[in-house]
């Protein structure tokens, strides 16, 4: 009888990995025509996990830590590691810290660390969390709806995407992974300077 156990498994996996898939049908030409084979071949460690390709932006509305809608247009010009998480997830806990290292490091007019907690999550529960692990520099962006995870394909969390300054998805990493890494912050600046 575990038979439709495992074929529910695997047609769930399918869709997942088809919706993935077709989400990304709609790559801006000028970013898939992009070469990312010598930054495939950098990745170490958790960076395994990233992986380079074009796939999209968005315009879907979200809402900055002052309350204001915005979009990731705000960002343009930067490139930007976009953090999707959420304060009842344990890996992003993990994550955090790793990510305001990159920030404190990078962060400028060219680079940004942006961090959206997607789904419900109460502005003191997202403080409190921070604050726990000695956080302070990332933003307490929300999208409540999930909105902007839906239309950037987000499943699970916390996913990660590095977006290129005219806010083209080139990366993208589920998982946890230790960003404040050497690999990573090489990673990094190679495509910043790419």
């Amino acid at each position: 009888m575990k038979k439709p156990l495992i074929f529910a498994a695997a047609a769930v996996i399918g869709i997942a990995g088809g919706l993935y898939l077709a989400l990304g049908q709609g790559e801006s030409p000028a970013v898939a025509a992009r070469d990312f084979t010598a930054f495939e071949a950098m990745r170490e460690g958790d960076m395994l996990k990233l992986q380079f390709g074009a796939d999209r932006g968005s315009d879907v509305v979200f809402t900055s830590e002052d309350g204001e809608d915005m979009t990731l247009a705000a960002y343009a010009g930067k490139h930007v590691v976009l953090n999707f998480w959420a304060t009842w997830c344990a890996p992003c806990r993990k994550e955090m810290p790793h990510l305001s290292e990159l920030q404190a490091e990078f962060g400028g007019d060219d680079f940004e660390v942006v961090t959206i907690a997607t789904g419900v999550n109460q502005r003191p529960a997202m403080q409190r969390f921070l604050a726990e692990i000695g956080v302070d520099n990332l933003p307490l962006h929300t999208d409540g709806n999930s909105a902007l995870a839906r239309d950037m394909g987000v499943i699970g969390l916390p996913v990660t995407l590095i977006l290129d300054p005219q806010g083209n998805e080139i990366a993208r990493l589920i998982g946890d992974a230790d960003w404040a890494s050497d690999n990573a912050k090489e990673i990094i600046s190679a495509l910043m300077n790419s």
